[in-house]
């Protein structure tokens, strides 16, 4: 392997936490150097990596057919690009939701439209039975043009709606409160193996639980169930992955207090190397044991 792999971002994360120089450290300790590039970087010759894992490439959804154009660049240069490129194309729209919901993944109760305008929306009060409605374009991040909605800020909001979705791709879901109540669960996994989980908690008045939005995080340790639904998610996915981040929400409609899946994240999540201070060991392993792992089929 050579020694020097690249971390993909993007121009200017002045607005964000960025966790990834933590993996910096441990990967030298093994004689690896670490180059940050941006995707939007012109000219580069991918080919003198060893590998080049996507990471904070945060605004990817202000261009996404640029953004996969650069990923399969890199692909064809002949370095190992991770996750793989397949799988990052699976999971770049949100309706991948519905082949795991197919294969017996619970997900948050949600209809996918190519468009759609407050006419659309407003009739999915009384499709979900709620008295609130999420809507999201099905390429996103950050919580970018996403929408908490009653009937009345359907209506005090129609022209940015409908500006917005008319010619964007969409999800609409009711709004679990549980999102408020007790917080958004993130468990991390590398190369197949559970690292960490941590619970995020939206600022008092606010839904978005990122800590760009003032979401507050804490580490907890999943229970049984909790970590056999992230286990369940998983083992769904179409390939194997250097690191999978699996969101959940407790669902607190039914009897059981189910685990309703919001997203599984698997090209540029934070991986929170700040809430455990063993987590980038941990991934700085895996990537190693991944990336020799699969070498042995090439």
């Amino acid at each position: 392997m050579h020694q020097t792999i690249a971390f993909l971002t993007t121009d200017n994360l002045e607005d964000f936490f960025v966790w990834d120089n933590l993996l910096i450290e441990p990967f030298a300790r093994r004689g690896i150097n670490v180059a940050t590039i941006s995707w939007r970087a012109t000219d580069t010759d991918w080919s003198v990596y060893s590998a080049v894992i996507v990471r904070s490439t945060w605004d990817y959804q202000d261009d996404p057919a640029a953004f996969m154009a650069t990923l399969a660049q890199i692909e064809n240069s002949g370095t190992r690009l991770i996750n793989p490129l397949a799988l990052m194309q699976w999971n770049v729209s949100k309706d991948y939701l519905q082949t795991l919901e197919e294969q017996g993944v619970e997900i948050i109760p949600s209809q996918f439209f190519q468009s759609a305008d407050t006419a659309v929306i407003d009739s999915h009060f009384a499709y979900f039975e709620t008295d609130e409605l999420i809507i999201k374009p099905l390429i996103s991040a950050n919580s970018d043009n996403t929408f908490r909605l009653s009937k009345l800020a359907v209506a005090g909001q129609s022209d940015i709606l409908n500006s917005t979705f008319t010619a964007t791709p969409c999800v609409i879901q009711p709004f679990l409160s549980s999102v408020v109540d007790e917080g958004e669960y993130s468990l991390f996994y590398f190369n197949g193996q559970y690292s960490h989980t941590i619970k995020k908690v939206p600022k008092q008045g606010d839904f978005r639980v990122q800590e760009e939005h003032g979401g507050q995080l804490h580490s907890v340790q999943p229970d049984t169930k909790l970590l056999n639904t992230a286990a369940h998610v998983l083992a769904q996915l179409p390939e194997p992955s250097l690191y999978a981040r699996v969101d959940l929400l407790r669902n607190t409609t039914g009897d059981d207090d189910s685990w309703q899946l919001m997203e599984v994240e698997l090209i540029e999540p934070s991986l929170y190397f700040n809430m455990d201070e063993k987590s980038p060991e941990r991934f700085v392993q895996a990537t190693i044991d991944y990336l020799a792992i699969n070498a042995s089929y090439q």
